[in-house]
């Protein structure tokens, strides 16, 4: 007869999260995971397999949970100007709450584990590819409405801001001055006219 989980898994996930997100890959250990986690070792490998699956399933966790917060703030159905700004706030007022200067979960795999890594990489790709989209959806929406000129391609800016979240999120491991961050949200903001 199979035992009963006396655990709650998703929350076991987030903590995994947590701590791949402040260690890094590599950076942590299966002591760490079992200590970290509050599950014995053999409860490890029975619900996420190993240290690589559980991996992968923390930053699957990460990215939907990153992403439905941002689609939330394009749900408001506001001006694409304003959505953008507010996207990019939201940002840095999340990389700029966090004490440990963690930056973006997936940009650290990304530098760390993607270049050695298909899954990941693929993983990494396919969040580029979501961010930017979202982007481009407002940006196109802006263009329609006629409050951001056609005078650049929908797509090549939504790269370039996408581009510079990924800055953003770096810069954020180093620094914690939100005039730096003021200043690439306004400089951002000016290049949509």
């Amino acid at each position: 007869m199979a035992r009963t989980k006396e655990f709650d898994e998703n929350e076991v996930l987030n903590k995994a999260v947590d701590l791949f997100w402040l260690k890094g890959y590599n950076g942590t250990s299966m002591q760490d995971l079992v200590d970290g986690l509050g599950i014995s070792r053999s409860s490890l490998y029975d619900t996420y397999g190993d240290k690589y699956n559980l991996f992968i399933k923390a930053l699957e966790c990460y990215r939907c949970t990153a992403s439905t917060k941002i689609t939330h703030i394009i749900s408001r159905n506001q001006p694409a100007k304003e959505t953008i700004k507010q996207i990019l706030e939201f940002i840095t007022d999340e990389l700029l709450g966090d004490s440990n200067r963690k930056g973006c979960f997936m940009v650290n795999a990304e530098v760390e584990v993607a270049p050695h890594d298909p899954l990941v990489k693929e993983m990494v790709c396919q969040n580029d590819q979501q961010v930017e989209d979202m982007f481009y959806q407002v940006i196109k929406k802006g263009q329609d409405d006629k409050e951001i000129a056609y005078t650049q391609d929908a797509r090549a800016l939504a790269r370039s801001i996408s581009n510079t979240v990924k800055g953003m999120q770096v810069t954020a491991k180093s620094t914690s001055e939100k005039a730096v961050f003021n200043d690439i949200i306004r400089l951002t903001m000016n290049m949509l006219g």
